[in-house]
């Protein structure tokens, strides 16, 4: 990923582990790390204490040293962290790859594991399992208090806000976000590790129930438990063990404009005092680093939190014009098969599970060896993407 690495030192991912995905598991988000770590070594044919960094994300309730005392792993040498669940997944693989490239260590466990159905909170903390939101009581702090007090207090009427705003500027409709909705249940129904397997119409989602105009429930990522991890090393150490080895081609991280600051959202997503801010400076990086285009991509992997954010990301990273977004969905291009960029073939976050987007990751590394149970005829490049309202990054696998 860094311009001057030599072949042999270039970070690929080895591992890919996960638990099942429920509405709630009756095990801690310790065990449940444990076991996608276990399973991403199996996946690699490495032994947990061949395991020395460890990337996670600031909210993640599993601590690197309760990882690694549970797992017997003797030494760390590398561990970092990255701020918001949405906005970190492309994160935790740029750190782990940067950490193998300038050999800070040598197998680096880039994992989350999270407890959110309603019925998984374990405490009264934020983020101790539960709606974080439900949590903040009558005393919202730091910036909460300019929005939460006024009636904005969970993500979806935060976004819906985004989305009225994009349509209202740029003509798009609201059943561009059913569609992909559609689509994304659509490639949840062959996925057997998703938890919504039962397809839907675009009737259905004009049924579904309202949460905050123009998202409707199905139009949202799940409340469940599970926990995924990957395994970053250098090609070199790649050679010996059980799978090909998927490359990351290029990576970068940014800001995009916080969704709270709501006022001057689409004003900095562009051209803002002459600073170009958002999925276009991340994308711009990104594609650079990797000496590659959109166009070179062959599946797309769109952090959805509401699926209003897939035609919004791909206008912002390259994939299709300023305001297109809507219109390439009702193309069909969004679909598996055949369409022109297929995005998030396991059933995404409102389909499969919503794992702060850390199963979009795993999704990808199938997708570019070949084994994804909806798998893209001859993909070669997989883009990956955090979400476009937190500090964010994004990452490119290749084959």
């Amino acid at each position: 990923m860094l311009a001057d690495t030599p072949p042999e030192r270039r970070a690929t991912i080895v591992g890919i582990g996960q638990t099942e995905f429920a509405k709630s598991i009756d095990r801690s988000e310790l065990a449940l790390a444990c076991d996608a770590v276990l399973s991403a070594c199996e996946d690699s044919g490495l032994a947990a204490t061949d395991l020395d960094g460890a990337t996670r994300y600031d909210v993640e309730q599993v601590t690197d040293w309760d990882l690694f005392y549970a797992l017997g792993i003797p030494h760390s040498n590398f561990f970092a962290g990255t701020p918001s669940g949405g906005g970190g997944v492309a994160n935790l693989v740029v750190l782990a790859a940067l950490a193998v490239e300038t050999g800070m260590a040598k197998h680096v466990v880039a994992f989350r594991s999270r407890k959110r159905g309603r019925s998984s909170a374990f405490g009264s903390g934020p983020n101790e399992g539960g709606r974080p939101w439900a949590k903040a009581g009558n005393r919202p702090g730091a910036t909460r208090q300019w929005h939460h007090v006024f009636g904005l207090a969970s993500p979806a009427q935060e976004m819906a806000i985004i989305a009225r705003r994009h349509m209202h500027v740029y003509g798009t409709k609201a059943e561009h976000f059913g569609m992909q909705a559609v689509a994304q249940r659509q490639h949840a129904a062959t996925n057997p590790a998703a938890i919504m397997r039962q397809p839907i119409t675009l009737d259905d989602w004009w049924q579904a129930r309202m949460i905050a105009d123009p998202i409707r429930l199905v139009d949202c990522s799940l409340e469940n438990d599970g926990a995924v991890a990957l395994i970053v090393t250098t090609a070199e150490r790649a050679r010996d063990l059980r799978q090909p080895p998927v490359f990351v081609q290029g990576g970068a991280e940014g800001e995009h404009p916080i969704h709270v600051e709501l006022a001057v959202y689409f004003a900095e997503t562009g051209d803002f005092s002459g600073k170009v801010t958002g999925g276009r400076s991340i994308g711009r990086r990104l594609f650079q680093s990797a000496g590659l285009a959109p166009d070179d991509v062959d599946v797309a992997m769109i952090f959805d939190h509401f699926t209003m954010a897939v035609p919004l990301t791909l206008e912002q990273y390259g994939f299709c014009g300023e305001g297109e977004g809507g219109p390439f969905i009702e193309s069909g291009a969004t679909r598996w098969p055949g369409g022109r960029l297929p995005v998030n073939t396991h059933g995404g976050s409102n389909g499969e599970a919503f794992i702060h987007g850390v199963n979009h990751l795993a999704e990808a590394v199938r997708q570019v060896r070949g084994t994804a149970a909806n798998q893209v005829e001859g993909c070669e490049v997989a883009f990956v993407n955090g979400s476009i309202t937190d500090f964010a990054g994004a990452v490119l696998l290749h084959r």
